[in-house]
């Protein structure tokens, strides 16, 4: 014979303030493993936003990141000769060969930043095509003239529509604001490649990237790449070479919120096992009773968890709603393989919502599990005599 659900619930309601401290306990928790795990999926939804699909990226092979490449002008001559590359209105190939450096500036709260320059060519605006200019206009070729990504322009000083930065021994004004659908490429500041090569690399590249004339085509272009001797190339899908960037510091900070909040789920699974002692404790009699009209050990033991269970379903409900607010606030963070800043938004997605709860129904079960045990397993007239 089950006891009835409802015999769990107004157990509960009886000790408000206990219940809603132990609920408490959870929810602050939940609170704080949903908000990292939050962090982590912004960052990497950001980082793979940033690839388009068809579009192949090359760097000199054994590079870790466009930051460690470099590619010649007669490489990238012979990845332009490719037949399987797409082709602008006019049948120039959709190639942007990028130049990629990291420059140091001021915060607009006066501290430090890293921030990505990418030198580009004319076709990078169609190559990624996600990218929109929304205030001012692109940069024009052999001018040195910057377009700065919506991500960064409001958090560094001097990147303003109108205003010039310095980057080496040139001045650059800034002409225009784009936004590329929340991708890395908003943290960013663009110019001219060739403007980019005079100030920082000289003549190379660090990444080569272009558009697939069929998205298909990729092993065979790839093969075609790596045979070629000329070259010492390594070939990524776009959208695979971006969330492989985003692997490293992605892991850190899901590591990051199992540790810390498994610390803090220590005292909130202690806070359950009091609570649930407490009622435990109250009802002695209680249980008891049940046990004497027939109510199998089994019943009470899945009564009592029942009860822990609810109690830390609802202290997760709450750190869930309270993480809510966080969705879609703006953040940053240093890219642990470029060193660059990246500018993202928490993304509270369903699947962190469903873990969050997950891990507060864990915590309500082993700090339940115990208590449970002991009321299942009373002596029955030791229990009536209140002992």
């Amino acid at each position: 014979m089950k006891i009835p659900l409802v015999y769990s619930l107004r157990s509960l309601l009886r000790r408000p303030a206990t219940a809603a401290a132990t609920a408490g306990g959870i929810a602050l928790v939940v609170l704080t493993f949903v908000g990292m795990l939050a962090l982590a999926s912004g960052f990497r939804a950001a980082m793979i936003e940033t690839g388009r699909p068809g579009n192949v990226t090359v760097l000199r092979a054994g590079s870790d990141s466009e930051m460690m490449s470099g590619l010649t002008r007669e490489q990238a001559a012979i990845v332009r000769a490719l037949p399987h590359l797409a082709r602008a209105a006019d049948g120039r190939p959709l190639l942007t060969g990028d130049v990629y450096v990291v420059a140091t500036r001021e915060r607009t709260d006066g501290s430090q930043a890293h921030v990505p320059v990418r030198g580009v060519s004319g076709e990078a605006f169609q190559v990624r095509d996600q990218v929109r200019i929304v205030a001012g206009r692109r940069f024009q070729p052999g001018r040195p003239e910057v377009i700065v990504g919506r991500g960064i322009a409001e958090r560094i000083q001097g990147l303003g529509l109108g205003e010039t930065v310095r980057f080496g021994q040139q001045d650059f004004t800034v002409v225009g604001h784009f936004t590329a659908r929340g991708s890395a490429f908003e943290s960013e500041v663009w110019g001219e490649n060739e403007q980019m090569m005079a100030v920082f690399r000289g003549p190379f590249f660090q990444s080569l990237t272009f558009r697939l004339a069929d998205p298909a085509a990729f092993d065979a272009v790839k093969h075609t790449l790596a045979a070629d001797p000329r070259l010492g190339v390594d070939v990524y899908r776009e959208a695979d070479f971006f969330a492989g960037q985003s692997r490293l510091l992605t892991t850190v900070l899901r590591f990051l919120a199992v540790f810390v909040t498994s610390i803090m789920a220590v005292g909130a699974v202690f806070g359950a096992i009091n609570t649930m002692d407490a009622l435990v404790g109250y009802r002695t009699r209680e249980v008891a009773l049940l046990l004497t009209l027939g109510f199998r050990p089994r019943s009470v033991l899945a009564a009592f968890l029942f009860e822990a269970l609810l109690l830390a379903l609802v202290g997760g409900l709450a750190g869930v709603l309270l993480a809510l607010p966080i969705n879609g606030i703006t953040t940053s963070t240093t890219n642990m393989q470029s060193f660059a800043e990246i500018v993202f938004q928490f993304r509270v997605t369903p699947a962190i919502v469903g873990t969050g709860l997950l891990f507060a129904a864990t915590m309500g079960l082993l700090g339940g599990f115990l208590p449970a045990r002991r009321a299942s397993r009373q002596v029955i007239a030791a229990a009536l005599r209140g002992e």
